[in-house]
């Protein structure tokens, strides 16, 4: 990041992880507790809120002065529909069967917290480079946990990774499951999620004491 300042290099990183969206800020947990049941569907929703995020910072940035303020919220509605309506679009033509998945959810990201809030308490006051990077380092914090929820979610709850088996055919008992081990359906139910969000929590607040709030 030798091109970055460090003001530059915070909007990305903070997000990552003693401000995350999710972990800390605690927005966007809906779609972390209902997607995440697979890795693939994870990483998608992660990189379609990146592109959304990203694009819609820098568009409401460079409009900001001329939106009025008395419907400013309107306006970053339609920015965020459009973008997500693109978004829908790519995916019903490049993954159809990954779109059927996740159509109400990707619908749902006009409304999400993390893109209205960031619209609303950093585009609006700054210019498009500076949102730009806060978009995706807010985007980027939002992905990286959807992918280790969805990471231990589908592993241990169908003992696949991305579909793909990597614990051993259970019909044939083979690897693990030759040693006696199943699957943990419970971990592909939406509770469990918040279950994992919990953990990543407690494990990041325990490393960085400053996190906890007197």
């Amino acid at each position: 990041m030798g091109l970055l300042t460090k003001k530059d290099q915070a909007l990305i990183l903070d997000p990552l992880a003693d401000n995350n969206p999710i972990t800390i800020q605690v927005l966007g947990i809906c779609s972390a507790l209902a997607i995440t049941a697979e890795l693939k569907a994870s990483i998608v929703m992660g990189i379609s809120v990146l592109f959304v995020l990203g694009v819609g910072n820098v568009v409401i940035s460079l409009i900001r002065n001329i939106i009025p303020s008395k419907i400013r919220i309107i306006v970053q509605l339609v920015v965020v529909a459009t973008l997500v309506i693109i978004v829908d679009q790519v995916l019903k033509a490049f993954a159809y069967e990954l779109s059927k998945t996740l159509a109400v959810f990707v619908g749902l990201i006009i409304t999400n917290c993390i893109i209205m809030g960031r619209f609303e308490a950093f585009a609006l006051g700054n210019g498009p480079w500076k949102s730009f990077l806060d978009g995706i380092g807010n985007s980027l914090g939002y992905a990286v946990i959807l992918i280790i929820v969805g990471f231990f979610r589908e592993l241990l709850g169908s003992g696949t990774l991305l579909g793909f088996q990597v614990l051993g055919d259970p019909v044939a008992k083979t690897g693990l499951y030759a040693l006696g081990y199943e699957n943990n359906g419970f971990m592909v139910l939406s509770p469990m999620a918040l279950i994992v969000v919990g953990i990543i929590i407690w494990v990041q607040r325990s490393r960085n004491k400053d996190l906890i709030e007197d």
